[in-house]
């Protein structure tokens, strides 16, 4: 039988491809009038976070902590990269979530496979007046040059779009993308730069973590997890499959304590950590939380490997990212 042989969990911000010095510019975007939301979910301005944040968050945006959080990532994206190509996986499927690059208020599914033959990559399409650092930290997300079409496990895919549907989960299906945008930020990401030395099929599933008012409850999030694992196992065949979340962890506001949990109990297998987590708590960027969800309900008979977090902050008022990676296996 098939078997999902490795989980990994991988954050995506445009932070990752963004050298030090470029963090305050980041900052800058948030002090601006970036929609803000505090660590209970709440509507905020960047001067009330100010107000309330910790002094000693001045010492994590210190020049030389920013370069040594910013080494970190990279390094441990490479590691990624590097475990992925070794693991011999057959397909990839990847946990993500799209943000009105393919679907939007006129469609936007809670749970979406999609069953192409490939996935198209499109170069990086932004106004010429888009600042260099914010073009450069979206760039990793897209091709350089010219569209490629890369390949999708579609047999498996199809075949997950059954088996979940007879597990009572209704899910959506597209076998092409209708918008020039092509694939998300959460599955380039992972061609861009977690498979850099192999290309491995992959199997998007979007989930709608983002928008209120349909995004999946973290219960359903898990549950979502063991049934795609259920499904797997009934693929024909010995297939070696992966499953990886995209994403995450807590952002725009850093929640340190919410991302240590939400890795503890990846670590534990503590479902019910996991399942119960106040929704409230999972929006923003902060919602992406769920593609890690998912990937943990998913690969309870494996065992973590190994775990990296990062809090990478880029201003006093604690904005940034709380950066997670992960391996089971």
């Amino acid at each position: 039988m098939a078997e999902i042989v490795m989980g990994i969990g991988a954050s995506h911000s445009p932070l990752l491809n963004s050298p030090a010095e470029d963090y305050p510019k980041h900052a800058e975007i948030d002090a601006a009038g970036r929609k803000l939301l505090d660590q209970n979910g709440r509507a905020v301005t960047y001067g009330d976070l100010l107000a309330r944040a910790d002094p000693s968050i001045r010492d994590q945006i210190r020049p030389e902590v920013l370069e040594q959080r910013a080494q970190a990532c990279t390094d441990t994206i490479a590691r990624l990269d590097r475990e992925i190509a070794a693991a011999d996986l057959d397909a990839l499927i990847i946990i993500g979530d799209d943000q009105n690059e393919q679907y939007g208020d006129d469609n936007l599914p809670a749970i979406l496979i999609y069953r192409g033959e490939t996935i198209v990559n499109n170069p990086l399409n932004m106004p010429d007046e888009a600042p260099q650092f914010w073009r450069h930290a979206r760039s990793q997300f897209h091709v350089k040059d010219a569209p490629i079409e890369y390949p999708v496990a579609h047999v498996l895919a199809e075949h997950l779009i059954g088996a979940l549907m007879d597990n009572a989960f209704d899910i959506s299906q597209a076998k092409r993308l209708g918008k020039a945008h092509g694939e998300g930020h959460a599955f380039g990401y992972v061609h861009q730069r977690l498979m850099t030395q192999t290309i491995v099929p992959i199997v998007p599933v979007a989930l709608n973590t983002y928008f209120p008012p349909n995004q999946p409850r973290p219960a359903r999030c898990y549950e979502l997890g063991r049934a795609i694992a259920r499904a797997v196992r009934a693929f024909p065949g010995s297939d070696r499959v992966g499953i990886l979340g995209s994403g995450g962890l807590s952002h725009f506001a850093v929640d340190e304590e919410l991302d240590r949990m939400v890795l503890e109990a990846c670590r534990t297998k503590d479902a019910e950590a996991l399942k119960t987590i106040d929704v409230n708590r999972l929006n923003s960027g902060t919602s992406e939380i769920r593609n890690w969800i998912t990937v943990a309900g998913a690969c309870e008979h494996l065992e973590t490997a190994w775990q990296e977090y990062i809090p990478c902050y880029r201003s006093e008022a604690g904005t940034g990212c709380g950066m997670g990676f992960a391996v089971w296996n």
